[in-house]
């Protein structure tokens, strides 16, 4: 198997980096705005709410590696698919169960709604999450199906960067008109078009062009710089300005800029970055109201919850990412579908 160069693995600390961000944002400030703690939480930590932007980001920078290694639309499907329903469907049953038996009572939900949790539908039917972390992972797939039909249906060039342009225009008059948006277009701009986060995704994509290509044409560059502008309008002032940040770091990441860190804890943390996503939010708060109603300090409290998210989150990617991946990987392998290389038919210039 061929190891991942320095870049790539910078990107893999930086996405571990991301996620104890997102679990420290809601252990410290959410938890207090919601339940209270017993200290004052750490004002700097509410940036944390962010780092999902840069999930987006890195989604968006790595859908094009997958997409020119995969022969078609299905396959890519089936690659998305395991790359995030194992550990998801594992999850849902340990939160759902935590919560059942921990609280906190006001996140509890029915049986039958977790069960559509399974399909990641449950959003656009209007069904809760089990927990409140699995938001990002409807825009996630929805991300992954518009690709797999712009990809593999287009067939040049030109009109996918021309969708693109339109998406961010889009999303531009969809956060400066939020409130207007007539109902019967809802929908479709907040939720299918996702038109306050679609810019990241975009944004990622062209990086990924700019690191794997060379220097981008002037209309790539004007069209990066008109993604990374929309977070002025999306998020408001200091966040907006944390956005850009994590634009920034992650453009130098990219580009081979902070290769340092890709450390041996980081990397680790990269690693289960996804499966301590998934569980951390809901058990997490379970274990800190727990920790309470013991007479445990708030910050022990907090501690107990980090250190059993990330043993749960380690154990989920051990036993449960990577054999479903590696099956997956020997499988495709085996059936002589998957092509390294893209077909005549679908030229290898996605834009």
């Amino acid at each position: 198997m061929t190891q991942p160069t320095p870049r790539l693995k910078a990107l893999d600390a930086l996405r571990g980096i991301a996620a104890l961000a997102v679990v420290l944002f809601h252990y410290v400030p959410y938890y207090h705005q919601l339940y209270g703690h017993d200290f004052e939480p750490w004002r700097f930590l509410e940036f944390g709410r962010y780092g999902v932007h840069l999930f987006f980001i890195l989604s968006g920078f790595v859908i094009f590696m997958t997409l020119e290694k995969t022969a078609s639309a299905g396959w890519f499907g089936l690659a998305r698919a395991f790359r995030l329903l194992p550990a998801l469907w594992i999850a849902i049953p340990i939160t759902f169960l935590s919560v059942q038996l921990l609280g906190p009572e006001n996140r509890a939900v029915l049986l039958t709604d977790a069960l559509w949790n399974f399909t990641l539908l449950h959003e656009y039917l209007g069904r809760p999450h089990v927990d409140g972390a699995y938001w990002s992972l409807v825009i996630e797939a929805t991300f992954y199906v518009w690709m797999a039909v712009l990809f593999y249906k287009m067939g040049s060039g030109k009109p996918l960067f021309v969708v693109m342009w339109l998406w961010v225009g889009i999303s531009y008059l969809a956060v400066m008109f939020w409130t207007q948006i007539p109902d019967g277009l809802e929908f479709l701009v907040k939720d299918l078009l996702f038109t306050r986060y679609a810019p990241l995704f975009i944004s990622g994509m062209l990086l990924y062009r700019w690191h794997s290509r060379g220097a981008p044409a002037v209309a790539e560059r004007l069209l990066l710089t008109f993604s990374v502008c929309h977070a002025f309008l999306a998020y408001p002032a200091p966040f907006s300005l944390f956005v850009l940040a994590c634009y920034g770091t992650f453009a130098l990441a990219a580009f081979g800029f902070l290769d340092r860190i890709a450390t041996r804890p980081l990397l680790l943390l990269g690693s289960v970055s996804y499966s301590l996503y998934l569980i951390h939010q809901n058990l997490g708060y379970g274990i800190i109201g727990w920790g309470y109603s013991q007479q445990l300090p708030g910050l022990l409290s907090v501690g107990l919850a980090l250190s059993v998210s990330m043993v749960l989150a380690y154990a989920i990617h051990r036993w449960v990412e990577k054999p479903a991946l590696r099956w997956f990987r020997d499988h495709r392998r085996k059936s002589a579908v998957d092509k390294i290389a893209v077909s005549p038919e679908r030229p290898r210039s996605v834009l």
